[in-house]
């Protein structure tokens, strides 16, 4: 868990009040936000005092790349920052930049750690809602949530065996969560920490419009959880990621979803095609089926413009 956020500058600019005080300011603000927080100079010995436990709660922020390098190989999590005396600099290897630092929100600091760490992003609450990634742990609810005939009616369910299930979703959170910053997302309820479901976005073969798609367990039904959930979903869509375009495909005698859509304010675009269960009864990595077994559902196609 992330309890330090600490920024490694160069000489030059740690020795320049001017230079090193949107620093200072930025450090200020991540203690108000109750975090651990300083400002060292890049090659300061005391992070070679840094046990285990340290490095793996502590975030460095650092302007100088060959900085970055000497630090992650010693087993801290890095990210690197952009300024005025350093634009041109190339940090290879990490997974996330920063410039403009004041700017910065204190959960960009703390999603940049998740990511290192391998902790879900907690993505938005709602009132009864916490809609966060899915992790590996996930799986065995997801069993009990599709065992009920009911959750595949209208759609693909689980792999046969969880140890393939495991392997797809650790798959999907390296390669899409890391990648596209965005995914289907796991929904908890608040007033118990109980799985309920799953909701967000994906990017399908042969469309150009990025699709929502939402589950939500059988008992959990009928108590407007969907609904909650994909609106927060759509504004999240709208507000942050700024998609201008979005998109459902529902199967014509799944009136509920339907009706769902139209209520989301999505409007019907037409009946279209869909590869269906892509990867078979087993998943091996990347291995889809050969296009002589795909299978072929049809959907009614539900577009919403922002």
């Amino acid at each position: 868990m992330l309890k330090r956020i600490i920024f490694s500058l160069t000489n030059e600019i740690y020795s320049s009040h001017s230079l090193r005080g949107p620093f200072d300011r930025t450090a200020r603000y991540i203690r108000q936000q109750g975090y651990e927080s300083d400002v060292k100079k890049a090659g300061d010995s005391s992070f070679d005092l840094y046990n285990k436990e340290k490095k793996e709660s502590s975030l460095i922020v650092t302007d100088s790349a060959e900085d970055a390098e000497r630090l992650t190989q010693s087993g801290f999590y890095c990210v690197g920052v952009l300024h005025d005396k350093n634009p041109d600099e190339k940090f290879k290897g990490l997974k996330f930049v920063f410039s403009d630092i004041e700017e910065v929100e204190c959960d960009s600091f703390v999603k940049a750690y998740q990511r290192y760490a391998g902790e879900p992003w907690k993505v938005m609450r709602t009132e009864r809602l916490l809609i966060r990634e899915t992790t590996i742990e996930d799986v065995d609810e997801f069993y009990r949530i599709y065992k009920d005939p009911e959750m595949t009616r209208y759609m693909e369910g689980l792999f046969e065996d969880p140890e393939d299930e495991k392997r797809y979703q650790k798959d999907y959170i390296s390669k899409v969560y890391g990648f596209l910053g965005f995914g289907v997302w796991t929904l908890v309820r608040l007033s118990d920490n109980t799985v309920i479901g799953r909701a967000g976005y994906s990017v399908r073969n042969g469309f150009d419009d990025i699709e929502l798609g939402f589950l939500i367990g059988k008992e959990y039904q009928n108590q407007g959880f969907a609904y909650e959930a994909c609106r927060a979903i759509l504004n999240y869509g709208r507000d942050v990621l700024a998609f201008e375009h979005v998109q459902t495909l529902v199967k014509k005698e799944n009136l509920v979803s339907i009706n769902l859509c139209k209520k989301l304010g999505f409007e019907e675009d037409g009946e279209v095609e869909v590869e269906e269960d892509i990867y078979g009864h087993g998943y091996n990595g990347s291995d889809r089926v050969s296009l002589s077994q795909a299978k072929y559902g049809k959907y009614i196609r539900f577009r919403l413009t922002f």
